[in-house]
């Protein structure tokens, strides 16, 4: 039993955490201008884990081109991701336009991941992909329109999907043997020294109280590094389009965690639209789990 549980449990991890970040990022973006509080955190994830780094004893990669294609992987996947949402959100975009375009990444990934690392993403797969696009729209239930001002808000959404996209890609192709700790020193380094020059183009403010360390807390410890630990994680173990689309449950566990701290009520649409996401993901993942049974037979 423990063995058919123990695949699932860094995936579910994963999805929580991930989910209830984006309720941290509303929460902190209340007390501080996007990107101070952006830096910020890069700068306390980044001490954290260079002590550990430290304390452990831990050798950091001597290859510079190593060197290069971690810190292209960090800023991808984190940097221009976390640059994009942060602003999006703080342009005033609706968080459910956000999370449908975020969305796109399965879709975008898989293709993707077809021409430059030969992944196989069969018909079966497909359908599961765009199925879960569907089931992911009914989870935000989709209900206004997006004006002329928040274009460059649509814009920055947009950068923070080509970020995560081919940051996944970048990730698999170039760190897949990438050590957790030192890499990801390396990547939040790299992705606050990408933050810093924004800072100018802000009115930087913030305010200390307690929900903003919190937030803070949450989003350098469980975010950039848990989160990003088990995303590089699985990107190492897995196909990257396997691993993508996980981000169709995001919103679903954002919409689920909303439900309890931002008291954000769960309507009709959104429970038909957790069913369709699951069963895309069964279709997405079908033929993983039809080898492991021809493996293990």
């Amino acid at each position: 039993m423990l063995k058919k549980v123990k695949p699932y449990v860094v995936p579910l991890v994963f999805i929580i955490l991930s989910g209830s970040g984006f309720v941290c990022i509303k929460v902190g973006l209340e007390y501080s201008s996007s990107m101070v509080f952006l830096e910020l955190r890069y700068i306390v994830a980044f001490v954290i884990l260079l002590l550990i780094a430290f304390i452990f004893k831990m050798k950091f990669p001597k290859n510079l081109n190593d060197i290069f294609h971690i810190s292209i992987a960090g800023i991808l996947s984190s940097g221009l991701f976390s640059i994009g949402s942060f602003n999006s959100i703080d342009y005033g975009l609706l968080p459910a336009f956000f999370s449908l375009i975020i969305s796109l990444q399965p879709i975008v990934v898989s293709f993707f991941a077809m021409k430059f690392l030969d992944e196989n993403v069969s018909k079966r797969a497909w359908v599961g992909l765009i199925l879960g696009f569907i089931g992911v729209a009914l989870v935000l239930g989709l209900d206004g329109e997006i004006n002329k001002n928040q274009l460059i808000a649509v814009l920055l959404a947009i950068l923070g999907l080509i970020g995560r996209s081919f940051g996944s890609l970048y990730q698999k192709k170039y760190c897949s043997n990438m050590n957790l700790v030192t890499g990801g020193v390396i990547q939040t380094f790299a992705s606050a020294i990408i933050v810093l020059p924004l800072l100018y183009f802000e009115d930087i403010r913030v305010d200390y109280t307690s929900e903003f360390i919190i937030a803070l807390v949450y989003m350098s410890v469980v975010v950039s590094i848990g989160v990003m630990s088990l995303l590089y994680y699985m990107i190492r173990h897995k196909e990257v389009s396997k691993v993508s689309s996980l981000f169709y449950l995001l919103p679903v566990s954002s919409s689920i965690i909303a439900y309890f701290v931002l008291n954000k009520d769960l309507e009709l649409n959104v429970f038909v639209g957790i069913v369709i996401v699951l069963i895309a993901m069964n279709l997405i993942n079908k033929k993983e789990q039809v080898q492991a049974i021809v493996n293990k037979g």
